[in-house]
């Protein structure tokens, strides 16, 4: 939970005794409008931020296949070949299609009296669920010419409108329970909410690119998707 520096804007008269309590409020003296509703009292804009994590059943992968040699034709082949044993191992333990778009081929090196090679590249991405985390990993690490550009965990299906739901209501209860203190601070006795601007995002945040595989991977231990809710709120308090 966050809180932003909150405002207050006040009729002239609670602008005086508030002036000669505190120096740390922002203060405008003239009564204030939310949208189109008219707060005659005092209007209280804040912030409230709330974060949370869902649990990860599947996670996506992205690997890299490249191959090197001296012409085009060769690294092509080479490719083909790596490719061919990058499906057969994986196609297994995904959930779903692979993902493998058309090859890119350029040239490399060619400097310091070193010959100058041709290089083809591809990708292949999918998803894996918890039990296949580990023998993904293991495989892309070993392969040669195969390296794992990372993966992405995901949340589980209906977590995420089950956890913007929860921050939703955990963010209001803390707006509302700073409207109060700063309403019961004032002396004064209501508080309306006038106003809520909602913002928010879901994010799946990359594991580390592995090159080299030395122990098991835990899924449990990899980065859980985040999900975060922002509410600008405007509260009268008269």
């Amino acid at each position: 939970m966050v809180l932003a520096p909150v405002r207050l804007l006040c009729s002239p008269l609670m602008l005086g005794w508030l002036v000669g309590t505190s120096g740390l409020m922002g203060l405008a003296s003239t009564p204030a409008h939310a949208g189109e509703l008219r707060c005659d009292g005092t209007l209280l804009q804040l912030s409230v931020q709330e974060r949370g994590e869902m649990r990860s059943e599947r996670f996506r992968f992205s690997l890299q296949v490249e191959a090197e040699a001296g012409t085009p034709s060769a690294a092509m082949d080479q490719l083909n070949e790596r490719l061919a044993t990058v499906r057969s191992r994986v196609r297994s333990l995904s959930l779903g299609e692979l993902q493998i778009p058309a090859p890119r081929s350029y040239s490399t090196g060619g400097s310091a009296g070193k010959p100058r090679l041709q290089r083809a590249t591809t990708s292949v991405s999918g998803e894996v669920g918890r039990p296949n985390y580990d023998a993904l990993i293991q495989i892309a690490g070993r392969l040669p010419g195969v390296e794992l550009r990372g993966m992405s965990s995901l949340a589980e299906a209906g977590s995420e409108k089950k956890l913007e739901d929860e921050l939703l209501r955990r963010a209001l209860q803390q707006g509302k329970r700073q409207a109060d203190t700063t309403s019961a601070a004032l002396g004064l006795k209501q508080v309306r909410l006038m106003r809520i601007d909602k913002r928010g995002g879901t994010t799946h945040k990359p594991l580390v690119t592995y090159r080299a595989v030395a122990q098991k991977f835990d899924p449990g231990e990899a980065p859980k998707p985040r999900q975060s809710i922002t509410l600008n709120l405007d509260y009268c308090l008269f």
